[in-house]
């Protein structure tokens, strides 16, 4: 019976996984944002993967659906938007499955575990941005940071240099693109779970 189990998890962590590298190869470009800041949601996947069946598979889907994307549509950041999402996958999935867990895996337990995750994430984002990604994506293009900063300028002039590319482009793309993946991913794993898709529910609060 164990051994069933496990190849159910396995497979729905792999279905996941295959659904999440597809939806991260659908970028969404969005006004006034930097080139490449494009929203996607493909962390709607991992949030199911993490509820459904813990901290494993969900950062199973999270670390699966960026090779996916990686071998079947490649990088368009030189592998930094990459490096940046893998980075960030402990601090999404750790802060996430804490609460849940520490709240008895009940619904309120799930949206305020989502609740917690948006603003660590951002907070990661901000440093992860102005000390890795950008000075490698810069090195990475032959460019300097300011180069990169008159880049983004030209979509949104009220950028002129780092701080105003976190506070105007950083932060609000952040919040926008985890806001709706959380929207979403709770929704759809409430919806599958009350018709069976998955065997975990939601505890009694």
């Amino acid at each position: 019976m164990k051994e069933r189990t496990n190849l159910k998890v396995l497979v729905a962590t792999a279905m996941l996984a295959a659904v999440a590298g597809v939806l991260m190869s659908l970028e969404i470009s969005i006004p006034f944002m930097p080139p490449f800041y494009k929203l996607d949601f493909s962390d709607v996947p991992s949030i199911i993967a993490l509820f459904a069946y813990g901290p494993a598979s969900g950062a199973a889907v999270e670390v699966l659906k960026i090779l996916i994307k990686l071998v079947t549509v490649g990088t368009n950041t030189a592998y930094v938007g990459e490096l940046a999402n893998l980075i960030g996958v402990v601090l999404f999935i750790v802060p996430l499955w804490l609460v849940f867990k520490k709240m008895n895996c009940t619904k309120k337990a799930a949206k305020v575990s989502l609740m917690v995750s948006v603003p660590v994430r951002i907070a990661f984002s901000c440093c992860v941005n102005a000390f890795i990604t950008l000075p490698l994506y810069a090195a990475a293009m032959n460019l300097s940071m300011d180069a990169v900063v008159q880049m983004v300028g030209s979509v949104n002039p009220a950028i002129t240099n780092l701080p105003t590319f976190i506070v105007l482009a950083t932060i609000p793309f952040n919040l926008l693109k985890n806001v709706l993946n959380c929207v979403i991913g709770y929704a759809l794993y409430e919806r599958l779970s009350n018709v069976h898709v998955f065997e975990r529910r939601f505890a009694e609060s």
